[in-house]
């Protein structure tokens, strides 16, 4: 039994440090990014899509970021809701950048809407007396 827990606080440790070391790489993206947006509006880079690019790829840096300090703080579990947002907002990016195909659009805004559906079903609901109650992440 001794061993089993030893192995496990082992993997727990290599994941800690893995998330952070990888929180630190994504921090220097999410800044390098922030950098690409402020010098394209200070240089008057007209072409809104690439601009747009880069803020939705700010976003997906931050939202990863946020999702590692979401887990440290939930201690040790990813909620099921952060990994439907980033489905969410992956997709959408995916669309804007890639917006000449029009039925692959279509496809992946259902998609879009099958995310939200599930994000619904997770949300917590009022009851009756309206206290809010918790679904399972």
């Amino acid at each position: 039994m001794m061993k089993e827990t030893s192995i496990v606080h082992f993997y727990q440790r290599m994941l800690n440090i893995s998330l952070i070391i990888l929180g630190l790489v994504l921090s220097f993206y999410l800044v390098r990014e922030l950098y690409f947006i402020v010098t394209a509006a200070l240089l008057g880079n007209t072409n809104v899509h690439d601009i747009l690019e880069e803020v939705l790829a700010f976003f997906l840096y931050f939202v990863f970021v946020s999702m590692i300090v979401k887990y440290f703080k939930e201690a040790y579990h990813f909620p099921l809701r952060y990994l439907i947002y980033i489905g969410i907002t992956g997709t959408i990016r995916f669309i804007i950048v890639n917006r000449d195909d029009a039925l692959n659009n279509l496809i992946l805004s259902l998609v879009i809407l099958i995310l939200v559906i599930c994000y619904l079903l997770l949300a917590p609901r009022k009851n009756k007396w309206g206290e809010w109650k918790e679904n399972i992440e």
